[in-house]
C-alpha cells in the first residue's frame, strides 16, 4: 500500500527539562487531536510514548518515542525527549531532525539548567521554537516571573501571546490577547522591529494603522521561522487549558517539513531499537527521495568530529566523511509511518517523513542512508552536548554472565553511542561511560528486565580529557632505522579549540599513494586518539599527515603476491599509534577534569554550616544572593564531587535545600595528573608494542 503523504508534515520535538510536563502536554496533544480518547498519566504509568517498563514505573522519559497526529492538513510527528539531564545524549539525537520544537517551562519551578542548555543549543542550531509555560494550575505558579525569567535566563527575543487568569489555582485560565489589544500589538510591534526595518520605521512613526495585526501575525511566522523570535504560550496539560493556543501557532508559526521526493535518497537515522524477535528497527527522517520495500539502500557512517562530507577530496584538506566513516548497505524488508499515533505499515516512505525500517542490519544511529550530500548542513548529525563524565565498571553477580554481559552491553551501545563501551584486558573488567547515576540506575534494571543478566557497579570515576598545549611531530620511514613496518607515515599535532573535535588533514599528496592507506591512516589516528599520554581521550586537535610513503604490490614470477615486499593497510594501521604517540609526546598534553554549574537554595541558618562542606568538595560559589528567608548560590563544581554533595545536602538542609547542576567546561587538574588504564594496545612502550603486534599479525620485519 502506497504511503498517503498529506500537504504537509511537520517534525516537531517536545524538550524540557525533567518534570515541566512535556510527557504530559504530549498526551494532551494527542487527545485533543481525537487520537487518543483518554488522557494518559505519568503518575499512573499510561501515557502513550512512555511505553518502557522502566519509564512508566519511575515516571519519567528514557527514550525518545514518535507519535503522530493531524493539525488540519498538517500531519505532525511529535518526538517526546527525555528531560533527565543523564539521558541528553538521547536529546542530542533527535535535535538533528526537527523542523521545529516546543520548549516547556514549568509555572512553579521556572527557567531550570536543562532549560537554558536546551534554547541555547536550539538557538544554536536555528531551530524555530515555541515556549510554553506549562504548569499554570499549579499552586506557586507565577506566569509573569516566569515570563521575565524566560527573558533574562534565556534570550529577550520573546513575546508573550496571552496571559493567566487566577493562576496556582485549578480554575487557572489561559486567556490569548485579542488581535487587535493595543498594548499586546505595542510589544509585538517592539519586539518585531528591531529585525524589520519596514516594522521599525512604521513603530518609531507611531503609525498603527501601517500595524495591523494581519501585518505583525504575517512578522511573527516570518521571524519565529527564522528562529529569531519565541512566542510564549501559557496553559496546562492536566486541564487543557491554553492547549488550542499552542496548536493553532504550531501551525501557523512553525514551518513545514522541507524535501525532494524527486531526488535521491538521503535520509538520517536517528534511533535504533530492537523488536521482538531482537532485529534491529532503524527510524530514519528523509530529507530526499523515497525509500521502499525491498529496496537495497546504502548506508553510511557519520562523519567524524571535525570532518567533512566532501566527495573531491584535495591536497592540504580535511578527509571527508568516505574516509572517516564506514560505508555498508542493507535491504529493507519492511516500512512503517507514522499516522494519528502509531506507526503504520506502507511499502514507501518519502522525503520529511520519519520512517521505521527493518532489515538493516548493520545500521547504527548516526548514519546516512543514500546520498550524503543530500542531507542539509542544519541536519547532519554531530555531537551538540557534552559527552558523559563518568565511568564505572559493571560486574555480573553470576560469573558465568560475563560472556552474555557483553553481548547485551553491546547491543545498549549500538542503540546509545555515547554509552562508551571498554574492555581492561589485565582485569578482564567491562566499563561503561555514563552521564549520570540515574542513568546507572536504568541501566542495571534493562540488564535485569530484558536479558535476565543481575549487575553489581565498582570503581565510579570521572571521564578526564587530555588537551593537546603545544605542537609536536615526528615520522617513521619505510625500511629505516626502529620502524619494522612497510609503511612511512609522518604526523603533526597541533592543539584546537574546546569543542573543535579532531581535524585530520594532508600535508602530503593525495596521489601519492592509494586511497586505502591514507583512510586506514586516518581511522587509526581518531581510534588511538581515544586514549592520549595519560590514558584519557584527546577530543580537539588538528592532525596533519606530513609523510607518506609504501612498497608497491610484488609478486614472484608465478604472481604469487609477496607480503614480505608489498606493503598493506595493515602496515599504516600498525605504525600510525607509534608516530602519533610521539608526536603527541613532543606536543605535550594536559589532563583536564569536568566541571559542573551548580545552583543552590538553602536556608539562610544553615548557610555557615554549608560553606566549609562546598570548600572540602572544592566548589567554587559566587557571593550568595539573599531571597526571603533563603541563600542562593551559583558556582562550579568538580563532576567528581556532584553525587557525593547530593548525598550529604538532604542532612546538611534538613531536606530543604535545591539543587540544580549541569556540565560547564572542562579545567586543567590541580596537581599530578591521574592516569586511566590503557585498554588494548599500548603504543608508549614501543618494545612490548611492536612485539605484541607481529606476534598477533605475523608482521613486520624485524
Amino acid at each position: 500500500m502506497p504511503s498517503r503523504s498529506p500537504a504537509r508534515i511537520l517534525n516537531l520535538g517536545i524538550l524540557a527539562h525533567v518534570d515541566a510536563g512535556k510527557t504530559s502536554l504530549t498526551e494532551r496533544l494527542l487527545h485533543a487531536a481525537g487520537v487518543v480518547d483518554e488522557l494518559g498519566s505519568v503518575d499512573d504509568g499510561s501515557t502513550r510514548t512512555d511505553s518502557l517498563a522502566l519509564e512508566r514505573r519511575r515516571g519519567i522519559t528514557i527514550k525518545s518515542a514518535v507519535v503522530s497526529f493531524p493539525l488540519d492538513d498538517v500531519t505532525v510527528n511529535l518526538i517526546d525527549t527525555p528531560g533527565h539531564p543523564d539521558f541528553i545524549a538521547e536529546v542530542e539525537r533527535v535535535l538533528s531532525v526537527l523542523d521545529g520544537a516546543v520548549l516547556v517551562v514549568s509555572a512553579v519551578e521556572g527557567v531550570q539548567p536543562q532549560t537554558r542548555l536546551l534554547l541555547r543549543t536550539l538557538r544554536r542550531l536555528a531551530i524555530p521554537t515555541l515556549v510554553f509555560v506549562n504548569k499554570v494550575d499549579r499552586r506557586g505558579a507565577d506566569g509573569d516571573r516566569v515570563l521575565a525569567e524566560i527573558g533574562r535566563k534565556l534570550t529577550p527575543a520573546v513575546v508573550a501571546m496571552g496571559t493567566v487568569r487566577s493562576p496556582g489555582t485549578r480554575g487557572a485560565r489561559a486567556v490569548p490577547y485579542a488581535p487587535d489589544d493595543a498594548a499586546f500589538r505595542a510589544r509585538l510591534a517592539e519586539c518585531l522591529a528591531e529585525r524589520d526595518d519596514a516594522l521599525l520605521a512604521a513603530y518609531v512613526d507611531d503609525d498603527l494603522a501601517a500595524l495591523t495585526p494581519a501585518r505583525l501575525r504575517a512578522a511573527l511566522a516570518e521571524q519565529t521561522r527564522r528562529a529569531e523570535v519565541h512566542p510564549v504560550f501559557f496553559g496546562s496539560a492536566i486541564t487543557g487549558t491554553g492547549i488550542t493556543a499552542l496548536t493553532d501557532a504550531v501551525k501557523e508559526l512553525l514551518p513545514a517539513a522541507s524535501g525532494t521526493p524527486d531526488g535521491p535518497l538521503a535520509g538520517a537515522v536517528f534511533k535504533v531499537e530492537r523488536g521482538p524477535a531482537g532485529e534491529k528497527v532503524a527510524y530514519a527522517r528523509l530529507y530526499s527521495g523515497a525509500v521502499r520495500v525491498r529496496d537495497r539502500v546504502p548506508l553510511a557512517g557519520p562523519a567524524a568530529d571535525g570532518a567533512v562530507a566532501d566527495s573531491g577530496i584535495t591536497d592540504s584538506t580535511v578527509v571527508g566523511s568516505a574516509v572517516a566513516g564506514r560505508a555498508t548497505d542493507g535491504k529493507v524488508t519492511a516500512v512503517c509511518v507514522f499516522e494519528r499515533g502509531a506507526a503504520v505499515p506502507r511499502e514507501t516512505a518519502a522525503a520529511g517523513q520519519i520512517a521505521q525500517l527493518w532489515g538493516l542490519g548493520d545500521v547504527r544511529i548516526g548514519d546516512v542512508l543514500g546520498d550524503v550530500r543530500a542531507v542539509p548542513e542544519r541536519h547532519a548529525p554531530r555531537r551538540h552536548f557534552a559527552p558523559p563524565t563518568l565511568e564505572t565498571v559493571v560486574v555480573p553477580r553470576r560469573a558465568a554472565d560475563k560472556g552474555a554481559l557483553h553481548a547485551a552491553l553491546t547491543q545498549l551501545a549500538e542503540q546509545d553511542p555515547l554509552i562508551g563501551l571498554r574492555r581492561d584486558p589485565l582485569r578482564q573488567e567491562i566499563s561503561v561511560s555514563l552521564y549520570g547515576e540515574v542513568q546507572k540506575e536504568v541501566v542495571e534494571a534493562t540488564l535485569a528486565e530484558e536479558y535476565g543478566i543481575g549487575v553489581e557497579f565498582r570503581g565510579t570515576t570521572t571521564l578526564c580529557v587530555e588537551r593537546v598545549v603545544g605542537t609536536g611531530a615526528h615520522a617513521e620511514i619505510i625500511d629505516t632505522g626502529p620502524n619494522p613496518f612497510l609503511a612511512t607515515v609522518g604526523l603533526r599535532v597541533e592543539p584546537a579549540p574546546p569543542g573543535a573535535g579532531v581535524a585530520f588533514r594532508l600535508g602530503v599528496e593525495l596521489g601519492s599513494m592509494p586511497y586505502a592507506f591514507f583512510k586506514a591512516v586516518e581511522e587509526t589516528v581518531r581510534e588511538t586518539l581515544r586514549q592520549g599520554l595519560y590514558g584519557w581521550e584527546v577530543p580537539d586537535c588538528v592532525v596533519t599527515m606530513t609523510h607518506s610513503g609504501y612498497w608497491p604490490r610484488q609478486s614472484h614470477a608465478h604472481a604469487v603476491f609477496d607480503k614480505s615486499m608489498s606493503s598493506t593497510a595493515g602496515d599504516f594501521r600498525q605504525l600510525t599509534p607509534l608516530v602519533l604517540m610521539d608526536a603527541l609526546r613532543a606536543a605535550g598534553t594536559r589532563v583536564c577534569e569536568p566541571l559542573h554549574r551548580f545552583r543552590l537554595a538553602v536556608p539562610a541558618d544553615v548557610f555557615g554550616t554549608l560553606l566549609p562542606v562546598l570548600g572540602r568538595l572544592r566548589a567554587v560559589p559566587r557571593a550568595p544572593v539573599v531571597r526571603g528567608s533563603s541563600y542562593v548560590l551559583d558556582g562550579v563544581i568538580p563532576a567528581a564531587h556532584v553525587h557525593e554533595l547530593e548525598r550529604l545536602l538532604p542532612g546538611l538542609t534538613r531536606g530543604e535545600g535545591e539543587w540544580e547542576s549541569a556540565f560547564e567546561r572542562y579545567e586543567p587538574v590541580r596537581g599530578a595528573p591521574p592516569t586511566r588504564p590503557r585498554t588494548d594496545h599500548n603504543p608508549l612502550d614501543r618494545k612490548e608494542y611492536v612485539q605484541r603486534v607481529t606476534r598477533r599479525t605475523g608482521t613486520g620485519s624485524g
